[in-house]
């Protein structure tokens, strides 16, 4: 007979560390995509050099790599 093994907050969570990464990779490449196209279409608005969507990109970047520090140092 097979028991069951408990998961939620009194037993042991088997979430996939392949699941939880690749959420992550999904995040920081839509926050830099986002970040990339506002940041085009202000400085195509402006006729500026593509000033915006490199601090765009290196903004969301940047707090992307913060929010990892965090989140592996809580574990």
């Amino acid at each position: 007979m097979e028991q069951a093994t408990p998961t939620g907050p009194k037993g042991p969570s088997r979430i996939n560390p392949y699941l939880k990464y690749s959420s992550f990779a999904f995040q920081l490449l839509g926050g830099i995509g986002l970040a990339g196209w506002a940041g085009y279409r202000l400085d195509k608005y402006l006729d500026l050099t593509p000033l915006f969507t490199l601090s765009f990109v290196l903004l969301v970047f940047g707090g992307m790599l913060y929010m990892t520090y965090k989140k592996l140092n809580q574990e």
